[in-house]
């Protein structure tokens, strides 16, 4: 009996499947043809995107929506290179993704191929781990690892190349295939080391603090941070924002650093957002680090020296399992207070709503957010961007992250979508951060992936601009202004939903006329030129 033969296409597909993924996001290309020819028929659905680096957004807003991991596809060349500003995210949001680039066939290797290139080493030092195909029985084994590495320890990006001659080749399956563990929305229950001089450090401290790491949001894990603050009777909170000690969502949480005599850090690297853990920023506190990840911990070591009392090389999900079962030893509901209204602090200008700003803005989206169902929150650019990090709140909520990149906003909005079709999504972003991805309005038209995008419209790069009033002076200002264009006109024209709002009493209706149209929509709102809160 003669064995069935299947393309290397089939096994990927096969592979994928059985791993548990169901949505990728890509861009055709000629590399990747046959991976779309083998999908159809599947359960794989494929979002075809208008440009390579949105899906790897898109797979990175999947991922912290669902727990699973976020699957994009792209081509070869300068489809992958568009896409590697999404693995420099992912890295820093500690998120597992998956990018797979078509390349050039193996069987031309060192002959010119077309866009033949080092694939692994280009990708290699913004990943996890990066492979390359070289026989399409490989494929079942090697995305099954590749998952697991995104998963593992401190999540982030993996890379897997696809050469074109090991798509189309045919060869047996492999029988049986390995057996993949789905993703797991759940805290890990894995061993965890003795935490005795952890638990005791925590009991014996007047005020610690422990801070999470973006692998540990609210999004990812509801409820996690109040647990473990119950558990501990310790403030816990997460940093995701690049500007760290300054992030206006935390309020003034760094003169809480300053006062503290304990920090645990539970995956979350003692970097630049950290103060790089400083003395004179946390003058008084002894540090314990959770983290499997060797650079963070060398970072951990080198910053703090002898202040580290301990580093735990391992997943700090499974700590904060452990922890949530700890009884408190101490009542230090005084301090939990403390720290609780110093993150809650707003800045004066939040309170203006009587123009058309970001803060007035933003106000607005919130009251249409709570009243939506199942309202997701997503937050990118600048100064803009800030604001909205200050004064919005839901339930989940995404940003652009502590990497600093800007313009997957967009992207988000269709990776929820996708990953939560009930979800009413709301994307903020300024005027320069749309023009990244605006046509991806289109493929969420085709793809029937409605949200809500907001523009906060001042017709300039507003955080560069600003940059240059204060450090070169209100006369050196340029090359940061923008035309204030009619961005809600063009995303009609590409059949979505539009409203252009220059007066403050039509901004409200606006928001909700656009979450009512069932159609991706854009709020187009000109806006008073205001700094992004910052507090002393």
């Amino acid at each position: 009996m003669t064995q069935e033969k299947s393309r290397g296409a089939d096994h990927l597909v096969a592979a994928l499947i059985r791993a548990g993924v169901r949505h990728v996001f890509a861009l055709s290309g000629n590399q990747i043809m046959p991976v779309f020819d083998a999908a159809l028929g599947t359960d794989l659905r494929l979002h075809h995107t208008r440009h390579e680096g949105a899906t790897g957004f898109m797979a990175e807003a999947y991922a912290q929506m669902t727990g699973e991991v976020g699957v994009a596809m792209v081509t070869a060349g300068g489809g992958l290179g568009n896409a590697l500003a999404a693995l420099i995210s992912a890295t820093y949001s500690q998120t597992p993704i998956l990018l797979m680039s078509g390349d050039s066939p193996v069987s031309g290797d060192g002959t010119g191929a077309f866009q033949e290139m080092d694939q692994i080493g280009l990708t290699r030092p913004l990943t996890k781990a990066s492979e390359r195909i070289t026989d399409p029985a490989q494929f079942p084994e090697t995305v099954a690892r590749l998952l697991s590495i995104a998963r593992d320890g401190i999540p982030g990006p993996v890379h897997l190349s696809l050469p074109d001659d090991m798509l189309r080749i045919e060869t047996p399956a492999p029988a049986p295939y390995p057996e993949v563990t789905l993703p797991a929305t759940d805290l890990p229950s894995a061993a965890t080391p003795d935490l005795d001089r952890l638990t005791t450090a925590l009991g014996s401290a007047q005020k610690p603090l422990v801070i999470l790491g973006p692998l540990l949001s609210d999004t990812r894990y509801p409820g996690l941070a109040d647990a473990l603050s119950t558990a501990l009777a310790a403030p816990v909170f997460c940093v995701e924002s690049p500007r760290g000690l300054n992030d206006p969502m935390l309020g003034r949480w760094k003169e809480a650093l300053r006062e503290a005599d304990l920090v645990v850090s539970l995956g979350k690297p003692v970097d630049v957002t950290l103060g790089f853990g400083k003395s004179d920023h946390a003058p008084n506190a002894r540090w314990h680090v959770v983290t499997p990840d060797e650079r963070d911990a060398g970072i951990a070591r080198r910053n703090l020296g002898d202040r580290l009392d301990q580093l735990w090389s391992t997943d700090p999900r499974a700590v904060a399992q452990a922890l949530t079962g700890a009884t408190p030893t101490a009542d230090r509901a005084a301090w939990v207070d403390h720290v609780t209204t110093l993150i809650a602090a707003q800045v004066p200008e939040a309170a203006d709503s009587a123009r058309l700003d970001s803060a007035s803005v933003c106000h607005a989206i919130q009251r249409v957010a709570q009243d939506s169902p199942n309202p997701v929150v997503i937050r990118d650019g600048g100064e803009f961007g800030q604001w909205a990090q200050t004064l919005i709140r839901a339930p989940r909520m995404l940003t652009n992250g502590v990497s600093g990149v800007i313009g997957g906003g967009l992207c988000y909005a269709l990776g929820a979508r996708a990953a939560d079709p009930t979800a009413s999504v709301f994307t903020m972003m300024g005027d320069g951060t749309v023009g990244f991805h605006l046509p991806e309005f289109e493929t969420a038209l085709r793809e029937n992936l409605p949200f809500v995008a907001v523009i906060g419209n001042d017709h300039r790069w507003n955080a560069e601009y600003l940059i240059q009033q204060r450090d070169y002076g209100s006369d050196r200002t340029h090359g940061c202004e923008l035309s204030g264009a009619r961005y809600d006109l063009a995303v009609e024209a590409l059949g979505g939903f539009g409203a252009h709002v220059t007066r403050p009493e039509d901004l409200e209706p606006a928001l909700r006329a656009a979450l009512a149209s069932g159609l991706p929509a854009c709020v187009n709102v000109e806006i008073e030129t205001i700094p992004a809160p910052k507090f002393p």
